[in-house]
């Protein structure tokens, strides 16, 4: 199983301090976390697109750009690229791009995004919010699939026999769909033989097992292999050195701004009751001493059907250097197991 971080470059604030870094800081301590994460031999480093304050990068595969010129294994994708408000034109050109500057490392996860910011600002109408992502993403697909593109649809004025450039190296340039909560969307990406990234965020993983069998079932269906097509998760969690110190550890850092998001989608602030479930053997957060968190890894790619398992591990505000730890001890000691295992 392929093991890897993603990040949304957070920047809520210090729950002991109170202080926030800047964007420009959170950017800097990111590209220092995929450094990291190359050096101990990690397979993905993902980063995702938000259009608000509490988040700073709104364009990827500019910060990607600079993760690939300081790494030379490890493997790049937006977490996700925001595929409903964006133009999969460009959306191609700059992944291409970024495929030719990382010699082939280069990945799209294409969504529709948990946040809406993206929509009024670029002038997308909410009520299309689906149509959208569907005849965007086969656009995306005709545009990696053929250098020359004739297409026609509702959002877009229609390309007659256009060229698309520059070409990805890898061919094809790796397109995956990321998944939130809804079978349909395992549908949609299983019917293009795409493959699927699901979000564990809540609530006992196991129940994200029907979203995988659809996923076979429908590949099949539509003529694929499932052999040949992944499934991921991009799960919470941290990595410590003790299970208990762990856990007291990120709960100050992770209530803070999932009490923020609860306030702004109703569900309420966290509490440390709830936290203490996420952290056990059923729940979502994949947290821990390595042993425990590879443990956890091991049996959701059992029941999943996994070929990737990628940690989201900033989601609040920890120090830095407990960061580039917990990154650490992810590559050289809980992915060695998990391989093993």
């Amino acid at each position: 199983m392929e093991i890897g971080i993603t990040t949304f470059a957070e920047t809520y604030p210090d729950p002991a301090t109170g202080e926030t870094v800047t964007h420009g800081e959170r950017i800097r301590q990111v590209l220092a976390e995929a450094r990291l994460a190359d050096e101990v031999g990690l397979d993905i480093y993902a980063i995702g697109e938000h259009h608000r304050p509490d988040f700073a990068v709104s364009s990827p595969a500019t910060v990607l750009a600079a993760v690939a010129a300081t790494t030379d294994r490890i493997r790049l994708s937006p977490a996700v690229t925001v595929l409903s408000s964006d133009d999969p034109v460009r959306v191609y050109q700059q992944f291409a791009t970024l495929d030719l500057i990382s010699r082939g490392r280069a990945e799209l996860m294409v969504g529709r995004g948990s946040f809406t910011e993206s929509f009024p600002l670029f002038g997308q109408s909410l009520a299309d919010y689906d149509d959208h992502f569907t005849e965007k993403l086969d656009l995306l697909l005709a545009v990696r699939d053929s250098e020359f593109v004739t297409w026609s649809g509702r959002f877009r004025p229609p390309i007659e026999g256009r060229g698309v450039y520059p070409r990805s190296q890898q061919d094809p340039l790796p397109v995956w769909v990321a998944v939130g909560g809804t079978p349909q969307s395992a549908v949609r990406a299983a019917e293009r033989g795409l493959p699927m990234a699901v979000a564990i965020i809540g609530g006992q993983p196991d129940r994200f097992a029907v979203f995988t069998r659809i996923h076979r079932q429908t590949l099949v269906q539509s003529g694929f292999d499932p052999a040949r097509v992944p499934i991921a998760v991009h799960a919470h969690g941290f990595v410590g050195r003790t299970t208990a110190g762990t856990v007291d550890e990120y709960y100050p850092s992770y209530a803070l701004p999932m009490s923020k998001l609860g306030a702004e989608r109703g569900w309420g602030p966290m509490t440390r009751a709830q936290y203490d479930v996420m952290c056990g053997p059923s729940g979502s957060l994949v947290i821990g001493d390595p042993a425990t968190v590879a443990a956890k890894i091991i049996r959701w790619g059992e029941v999943l059907d996994l070929s990737r398992f990628m940690l989201h591990m900033s989601v609040g505000t920890l120090p830095h250097e407990r960061v580039l730890e917990c990154i650490r001890l992810l590559g050289t000691e809980v992915a060695p197991l998990v391989r093993a295992g």
